[in-house]
């Protein structure tokens, strides 16, 4: 994980007056490449690491070295804390963090363990499933991204069979309870959802990263073509005042609440990828909705109405397709 690797790093150098990046990465059996992003990930997180370019240079904590961690303030210290802590899951890093603790001056102490205990992450969806257990190669990926080594991938897009092919990781992201590799292909860029993932196998060649290649710009792109997907479709509607809040749970960020109707209602606007799925969502409030348009929308309404009348009868009726 790779706040281990930023506390083990900051305990590297504690150590030195002055590091390479080989040293570094000597030291955490990473590459070159992997040392001198996580030194930067450090300077960038305000920790007071710095590098001096030329001959006998290398990167330093500010003050030189000292094993009391007097060099950082006590919020660069909680900071620190609370980006390794609610990740602390695995024995390698609650051991990083038990020795950083003990580094630290007896004042800033009591801070560190408080921001360790701050957060927490809970691995399971609300409906109590594992949201991890779906992964079971996010370990080896990590690994392959970490050291920058090709994988052949077994994948099996939605409603499509297993397909292997052979992939350069370049990063991972987690999202909404899901993790996504990000990956160069022969057909370019591509994302691939861990949970669909068959296998994982190393090849030994090394990964031929895409020149300027970014991960938070290239998801953020991804990100924003599905989106686009997502809400490609409104659905205009009006709704009881008992329905709102019905709606806000079950559309979120997708309901444009409009002005108060004479008759009390509200005026909606719900986005969607098509009409229809956005009207099969609605469907479950009833009458507590009125969909106003498009006339797609409307359609696939009253054809769901048929379907469960035909299913359940009418109103009131206690005949059901299973009594027959």
């Amino acid at each position: 994980m790779r706040a281990d690797r930023l506390v083990a790093t900051l305990l590297f150098l504690q150590t030195r007056t002055r590091v390479t990046v080989a040293e570094v990465a000597a030291e955490l059996e990473v590459s070159p490449r992997t040392a001198r992003r996580d030194l930067e990930a450090l300077s960038t997180a305000g920790i007071p690491v710095y590098s001096q370019r030329g001959r006998g240079g290398g990167w330093s904590l500010v003050g030189g070295a000292r094993t009391d961690l007097t060099g950082l303030t006590a919020e660069e210290i909680r900071a620190l804390f609370l980006l390794a802590g609610p990740s602390s899951t695995t024995p390698e890093l609650r051991t990083a963090l038990r020795k950083l603790v003990r580094a630290l001056p007896a004042p800033l102490r009591s801070g560190a363990e408080a921001a360790s205990r701050a957060g927490h992450t809970d691995g399971t969806h609300w409906s109590r499933a594992d949201v991890t257990a779906t992964a079971p190669h996010l370990d080896a990926l990590r690994r392959a991204v970490v050291d920058g080594i090709q994988v052949r991938l077994g994948y099996a897009g939605p409603g499509k069979p297993v397909g292997v092919r052979t992939v350069h990781p370049l990063g991972l992201v987690a999202k909404a309870g899901h993790d996504y590799l990000v990956a160069e292909t022969e057909r370019g860029l591509r994302t691939f959802r861990l949970s669909r993932v068959a296998s994982a196998e190393a090849t030994g060649h090394p990964v031929v990263r895409p020149p300027g290649f970014d991960l938070p710009s290239v998801w953020r792109s991804f990100a924003a073509r599905l989106e686009e997907r997502l809400y490609a479709a409104t659905v205009r509607a009006r709704a009881e005042p008992g329905a709102m809040a019905i709606l806000e749970r079950l559309f979120d960020g997708r309901l444009h609440v409009g002005p108060k109707l004479p008759d009390g209602w509200t005026e909606i606007r719900v986005d969607g990828p098509t009409p229809e799925v956005i009207a099969t969502q609605l469907a479950g409030l009833g009458a507590r909705v009125e969909v106003l348009d498009p006339p797609e929308a409307r359609e696939r309404l009253a054809r769901l109405a048929v379907e469960l009348a035909g299913v359940y009868g009418p109103p009131g009726s206690s005949s059901s397709r299973a009594e027959k």
